[in-house]
């Protein structure tokens, strides 16, 4: 296999019009944790983007930062710590999931819009996201946003790059927005909740006026109480008063269980790392839909096929499944029932021959395909950047 290994974004253009005169496809990576996600594909080219490295910009005072898309997201997360600050959107690290190794790139991030927990809160990755710079088909650079966020005319480059999953085009560089960093920070925990009442709980404290920002459920298994998590951040100095409040408001629910700094945020890092269900076998399953749905979808599902395990975030709009990796691992019946209620199923994970039977992101509807086709030409003509991978 040929591998393209650029370390500047004028490299990458020579290799991509290398490849584009060769007719040669590319297979996009980063820095490789999430090679499991999409349809199983084998391009004759890859194109490494994991040297493309470094912080080309970062403005403590104006909350940007950008960095070339390879640089590893620990050191765009070490440079805003050294300032009090963070990526808002709390992005979910695959490593565990799929059982790889590297460093996730914040190129990958991007490209992803892997957005974790505090999404309820502060928004997804691509709400972040205010500037890209990446390659197109023809071999040219183009750039899209800036330093700042602006209303737009026409395709806004830059939200349709963030989910694209390299598709548009290598990133080579991107810009996000920044928040300062939580002074402090609690969880409180309702134990042994069933799945609506536990639901129920996460919208009580989601449209209370204390500021939750994260919701997340563990279901009861294997011999392990549930437990329902809501976590509240800020001022150190306020913060016990609006816990206090948030108890008060979720005496409905049980007694909660307090738990505070660094107790507090390893119960939030293991979410982002998926590790409810990591070491599950077989295929997961991601839902999203209206977090009052959550648990009905997963009940529906669970009368018709076997689910392993399972757990809601986002207040319950975000429900993963661990289901057995036998015929279409449910696909059918998960994606039916979805459907009913207006959300969309993504096969996280599963074996490469399941992946490569069944679609792995939700089918889209044929006017909206024929649109997302129509963006990927003219963008992409040849059809060089991973090719299938979201078919």
């Amino acid at each position: 296999m040929t591998v393209y290994s650029p370390a500047t974004e004028a490299e990458a253009v020579d290799a991509i019009r290398t490849a584009r005169a060769a007719g040669t496809p590319l297979r996009i990576i980063g820095g490789g944790t999430r090679q499991g996600l999409g349809r199983p594909i084998t391009p004759p080219a890859r194109l490494d983007l994991s040297g493309l490295s470094g912080i080309t910009l970062y403005e403590p005072a104006e909350m940007v930062i950008g960095a070339r898309a390879g640089t590893p997201l620990a050191a765009v997360e070490a440079a805003l710590a050294e300032k009090g600050q963070m990526l808002p959107f709390e992005p979910v690290d695959y490593r565990a999931l799929y059982g790889t190794t590297g460093a996730p790139s914040i190129g990958a991030i991007a490209a992803g819009n892997l957005s974790g927990s505090r999404r309820i809160s502060a928004g997804a990755a691509r709400d972040s996201l205010i500037g890209v710079r990446f390659v197109n088909g023809l071999g040219g650079a183009v750039k899209s946003g800036g330093r700042v966020m602006k209303n737009v005319t026409g395709l806004d480059l830059v939200k349709l790059q963030s989910g694209a999953f390299g598709t548009l085009g290598p990133l080579t560089e991107v810009i996000f927005k920044v928040l300062p960093k939580p002074e402090a920070s609690l969880t409180l925990e309702l134990p042994g909740l069933d799945d609506r009442q536990a639901i129920a709980a996460l919208s009580s404290g989601l449209t209370s006026p204390f500021e939750v920002s994260g919701a997340a459920h563990l279901p009861a298994q294997a011999g392990v109480a549930a437990r329902t998590l809501l976590r509240l951040e800020g001022f150190a100095t306020a913060l016990a008063y609006r816990a206090g409040e948030l108890r008060k408001a979720l005496a409905p629910y049980g007694a909660c269980v307090q738990h505070d700094g660094e107790e507090s945020r390893t119960l939030w890092l293991d979410l982002q790392k998926l590790s409810p269900l990591a070491a599950e076998p077989g295929a997961i399953w991601r839902l999203s839909l209206k977090p009052s749905d959550g648990p009905v979808v997963a009940e529906a599902v669970a009368a018709e096929i076997p689910v392993r395990a399972r757990y809601y975030d986002w207040g319950g709009g975000l429900v993963f499944l661990s289901v057995d990796a036998t015929g279409d691992a449910g696909a059918a019946s998960i994606r039916h029932t979805v459907a009913r209620y207006g959300g969309h199923a993504t096969l996280l994970r599963a074996p490469d021959d399941l992946r490569a039977r069944i679609p792995v992101f939700q089918p889209e509807a044929e006017a909206i395909a024929r649109l997302s086709l129509a963006i990927r030409r003219s963008v992409d003509l040849d059809g060089l950047f991973n090719p299938g991978l979201m078919d």
